[in-house]
């Protein structure tokens, strides 16, 4: 089962780890911020090993985006981002997984002071999510 977990943060300045330009996140402990990071880390190892993760990214600065709306009956672009938000999307990561159970694991140790972790299944082709 693949799923997309998408990471939602609004760091000023825009930085990657995103969590290390959170003030949520730098008012913690030291010890705690290491075994958050360690934490990860090793989410990662096992991703990559049993071959979960297909893919990962991270995101620029939402002020470098461009849309697409339709108007007049043609493409208009405009700067982004998106929308006036507190949190934008920071990065995703795209993991084949056996079942929800096992996203939802690794899901919760993406998350961290100041994000907000998206957790969604992939549609299969023809529009069913089941």
């Amino acid at each position: 089962m693949k799923y997309v977990i998408m990471i939602h943060s609004n760091p000023e300045p825009w930085g990657h780890p995103t969590s290390e330009y959170l003030a949520a996140h730098q008012e913690l402990p030291a010890e705690v911020r290491d075994r958050l990071n360690a934490d990860f880390e090793q989410v990662m190892t096992e991703l990559h090993a049993n071959g979960e993760l297909v893919v990962g990214e991270a995101l620029a600065d939402p002020r470098t985006a461009r849309l697409y709306r339709w108007r007049d009956g043609a493409p208009l672009a405009t700067d982004g981002p998106y929308s006036e938000a507190k949190e934008h999307l920071a990065g995703f990561f795209l993991i084949d997984v056996e079942d929800q159970a096992r996203a939802d694991a690794v899901a919760a140790k993406f998350a961290g002071p100041g994000e907000t972790v998206e957790l969604r299944p992939l549609m299969w082709p023809g529009g069913s999510d089941q």
